[in-house]
């Protein structure tokens, strides 16, 4: 067994932890208190080559595995948890289904902008009335000769306000036991009949773009289907198992975040003759933060590595982002316990990091649905 990092994978995490610490961490605080999206942010990461890091050369990317995606996702998150949420959404789910089930013409079209920089992706699954049911779905998607005619709603968009596409899920039909038959389209942002109908103002990850969407009668080319008409169900649930590889990594380093600024506050913060770290309550929370973070760590680039190799990795991508999301949540909470007084006000990043934390549990499907996927794949 090798665990080291080749010394591509080790470049790749040494250039986005030094843009991230110097580019993004420093707007950290101010993008959360303000729910300003960076545009100038992702504008630089676009020059980069980070927009299409695991994307393949000939279509505009940095032909990078994704171990070293979720290398990259880590930093960014570390730095700033909205502005790595928003990248993990752009390249998992906005650039994914393109990459992995588009034409070479869609490819050509419309992938080769993202992964270029030149605009960002966005995925549109998630409805007032479908979410970790997706089957639930009521948005409709009807033929109409070259064109297919969208109707519906979607909820809790990332980046859809500043998204050159949008990758929608609709209903085409129902199979002969009544299922819906679910498609889905790629949806250029300045179609008619398309609009943002509102912003969520969110507990945490304010610097994230999470919309409300309409689809008014919106028509697309028939080019736009993503693979076959029925298709869509088995797409979106391959670019999930993608997309819990990144959300993994960005809890890991929320996670981290918090044990540095939670470990540099007790080595400076002294108590009765002594910095806090040398007391055991405190140093035991400490190294059990720093145990997890790191179990986490190698659970995420295992199923990183599981996808690289083409090999089956549901089951380990709903494991690591289960594991990490919740280590994460509990390494934001001991932050804010070791700062005391100081970790609940915003002199202090602990309870911006326990305010992020919380959607790890919840985005790219919930804790419990994790456990639904995982006891499937154990054959319960």
């Amino acid at each position: 067994m090798q665990f080291d990092l080749t010394q591509e994978q080790t470049m790749i995490q040494q250039m986005v932890r030094d843009f991230a610490q110097a580019e993004i961490a420093p707007k950290a605080a101010e993008v959360d208190r303000t729910g300003r999206f960076p545009v100038e942010t992702f504008e630089k990461m676009g020059k980069l080559g980070l927009l299409g890091l695991p994307i393949s050369e000939e279509y505009g990317g940095a032909g990078a595995d994704t171990v070293s995606y979720a290398l990259a996702v880590e930093e960014v998150g570390c730095a700033c948890g909205s502005t790595g949420l928003s990248y993990a959404a752009h390249v998992s789910l906005g650039c994914g289904p393109i990459y992995y089930f588009g034409t070479e013409a869609q490819k050509q079209t419309f992938l080769v902008p993202l992964a270029k920089g030149e605009g960002l992706g966005s995925f549109g699954l998630t409805e007032p009335s479908a979410g970790s049911d997706a089957g639930g779905t009521q948005t409709r998607a009807v033929r109409d000769g070259d064109e297919y005619v969208i109707r519906g709603s979607k909820s809790y968009i990332t980046n859809a306000s500043y998204a050159r596409t949008i990758v929608v899920t609709a209903v085409v039909g129902t199979d002969d036991r009544g299922r819906n038959q679910i498609g889905a389209f790629i949806v250029p942002t300045d179609s008619p009949g398309f609009s943002v109908v509102r912003t969520y103002e969110k507990m945490g990850l304010r610097g994230s773009n999470t919309c409300e969407l309409a689809l008014d009668d919106v028509r697309v080319p028939a080019a736009n289907l993503l693979g076959t008409e029925t298709g869509g169900f088995k797409q979106f649930l391959y670019t999930l198992d993608g997309g819990r590889i990144s959300i993994g990594a960005l809890s890991i380093g929320i996670a981290r975040a918090s044990y540095e600024a939670a470990l540099k506050y007790a080595k400076e913060r002294v108590q009765f003759g002594q910095s806090i770290s040398k007391f055991q309550a405190i140093s035991f929370k400490l190294a059990d933060m720093a145990m997890h973070i790191e179990l986490a760590r190698l659970m995420v680039l295992k199923a990183a590595w599981l996808k690289d190799n083409h090999r089956p990795f549901t089951k380990e991508a709903a494991m690591a982002k289960l594991y990490a999301s919740e280590i994460c949540m509990r390494a934001a909470d001991q932050c804010v316990q070791i700062h005391g007084g100081a970790g609940y006000v915003q002199d202090f990043p602990a309870e911006r990091f326990m305010r992020d934390a919380k959607l790890m549990e919840i985005g790219e499907g919930t804790s419990e649905v994790q456990r639904m996927v995982i006891a499937r794949q154990i054959g319960c």
